[in-house]
């Protein structure tokens, strides 16, 4: 059997087009195949904007991968495998593929169950992970907010709209960054409420990107329909 191809997970970043790393920046150059995350067929990638601007599209097989936002476990089976099969196929031919996610591909990402799936299907195949810079990272910076220091406790928590989950994480950590805030800001805003937090809480979408957005008053994000790319940081 001729040699295979590698899995490249590679992390391009928050959303600032610089914020990518200089091996990123080889492997995309180096990688005659570059798999990219969407929701649907034919929609926008965030990953596959930052990548354009580093590589001729022209001079790769680019792939759109779907990765459909439901929850339909004979849906998601389905398009999962044949996910795995068009990398596998490429792979297989002896092609590395770069599949390029935003922030990093280790942290809530789509690489990882792709990376999960592959592994179990087809063990020979290498899979490397490139770290690259998450927004929780990233909006610290953009807040000018430490995330921790010294003995403190920092929590990364998807949202979701468990209230007393949500409550605990707040009461247990130093600060706590909430992922995928967007569909339960009201419920968020009822905990902090709660809690006397409001005033140290920031909410920040796409951030370091050129559509970024950023809250201090989040008070002002009640009823709000807000971007899925979206997280709260809350800092006591």
């Amino acid at each position: 059997m001729s040699k295979l191809g590698t899995l490249y997970g590679l992390g391009v970043g928050p959303g600032d087009p610089e914020l990518i790393t200089v091996k990123a920046f080889r492997l995309l150059k180096e990688s005659p195949v570059i798999a990219y995350p969407r929701k649907k067929s034919g929609a926008k990638s965030y990953a596959l904007a930052i990548t354009e601007l580093y590589v001729d599209t022209r001079e790769k097989e680019m792939v759109g991968l779907t990765f459909p936002m439901t929850k339909d476990r004979e849906s998601l089976e389905k398009q999962w495998n044949k996910t795995v099969d068009t990398v596998w196929g490429y792979l297989s031919q002896g092609k590395n593929v770069a599949f390029v996610t935003e922030g990093d591909p280790m942290l809530y990402s789509t690489y990882i169950h792709l990376m999960r799936l592959m592994k179990e299907r087809h063990p020979e195949v290498e899979a490397v992970s490139i770290p690259g810079i998450s927004s929780v990272l990233a909006a610290a910076s953009r807040l000018g907010l430490p995330l921790a220091d010294g003995d403190e406790q920092v929590a990364v928590v998807p949202a979701t709209d468990d209230y007393d989950a949500m409550r605990r994480a707040l009461e247990t950590h130093d600060c706590v960054v909430f992922i995928k805030v967007a569909k339960v800001i009201d419920l968020m805003l009822t905990v902090l409420r709660d809690l006397g937090l409001v005033d140290k809480a920031a909410v920040l979408t796409k951030v370091t990107s050129a559509e970024e957005l950023i809250w201090r008053n989040i008070e002002e994000l009640a009823g709000r329909e807000l971007e899925y790319l979206t997280l709260m940081v809350v800092r006591k």
